[in-house]
């Protein structure tokens, strides 16, 4: 097979592409198609390649990655899927962003749009008269990008007999710390904007604000609700919510259901008292510069001791009046 004869070496994670486009580039899977590798990216080719299992009970130990030179160079790219996987279970952004830019700098102007109550009317055009506008104009600050990742210190000669599906949970922590990372930049993008602020009517939520709230969003829907433990806890507690199919879906399955059937994610850090309510096809773009970045040259040559392991990423609001801050005092 042609992916045995591929030499692996660093110079294909500095391409701008990363590591299994490259990869995919010198073996692209289409030629694949019909044999037992079919379903497998570049990647995972080279593992079978080399004979390394990363998961399941017969996993591998870490030392089989430095077996050889080529084997040692798709350790970096195991590190980086381990910490995707994590951060992919943990990840809360799909819920809340709109769309994702991807840039290769670190430098990123976003566009918005801020209608006025008569370009939100669906008025009729009368001929000869003038069509409604929809103003679309680039921000006047740039979209601040955080670095958000850990700093992965091991000494190999400790871990290498250690068996990579154990590594792998290790990994996962560090994606699931980024994700959190990621939704708190988030979430305060929203919080930090123009994004208007609806009075609650008293000391915490109640049916009426949730109401007053999906009334003040329209034309946009309300689809999620962020809020910290205690105010959800007030919400799960307000007695429209405590009607007999949304207390056996609740008990049955732990997913929470408002009347007005907005998913409800949990903030500890929004504090209490303050409510975040949007619409998540509208209201917030994701700007990432690449995805899980480490570094490759420490993880090959140096065989782990010390190597960051990083993301970064930044968020800016679209539609302002597609969210709202909802406050109780």
């Amino acid at each position: 097979m042609a992916f045995d004869n591929i030499r692996l070496e660093k110079g294909l994670y500095s391409s701008a592409k990363g590591f299994t486009a490259s990869l995919e580039e010198l073996d692209p899977s289409e030629n694949y198609t019909g044999t037992e590798y079919e379903g497998l990216d570049a990647y995972q080719r080279q593992l079978k390649r080399f004979d390394i299992k990363v998961s399941g009970p017969s996993s591998d130990s870490i030392s089989k990655f430095f077996q050889t030179t080529d084997s040692a160079a798709l350790f970096p790219e195991y590190i980086s899927r381990a910490v995707q996987q994590g951060l992919d279970g943990e990840n809360l952004l799909p819920k809340i962003i709109a769309t994702t830019t991807n840039i290769d700098s670190l430098d990123y102007r976003a566009i918005e749009s801020v209608p006025t109550n008569e370009d939100k009317e669906l008025a009729v055009v009368v001929e000869g008269a003038k069509i409604p506008e929809t103003v679309v104009r680039t921000k006047e600050k740039l979209t601040k990008l955080y670095k958000r990742g850990r700093m992965l210190v091991a000494s190999y000669e400790a871990v290498k007999f250690q068996k990579l599906d154990l590594f792998t949970v290790t990994l996962r922590q560090i994606g699931a710390y980024i994700a959190r990372c990621q939704f708190s930049d988030a979430v305060l993008a929203i919080t930090d904007s123009d994004v208007a602020t609806v009075e609650g009517g008293g000391e915490t939520v109640t049916y009426a604000d949730l109401v007053k709230v999906w009334n003040e969003l329209s034309p946009y829907r309300l689809t999620t609700l962020i809020a910290s433990h205690d105010d959800i806890a007030d919400m799960l507690n307000i007695t429209e919510f405590k009607d007999s199919n949304a207390g056996q879906d609740f008990h049955g399955t732990g997913r929470m259901i408002t009347p007005l059937g907005a998913e409800i994610l949990k903030f500890p850090d929004l504090g209490k008292g303050i409510i975040v309510a949007l619409d998540n096809t509208a209201a917030l773009e994701k700007v990432q510069a690449g995805g899980i970045t480490t570094e490759y040259d420490k993880l090959i040559d140096r065989q782990l001791e010390r190597a960051a392991i990083t993301a970064t990423a930044g968020f800016s609001t679209i539609f302002t009046d597609a969210a709202k801050v909802v406050t109780f005092s």
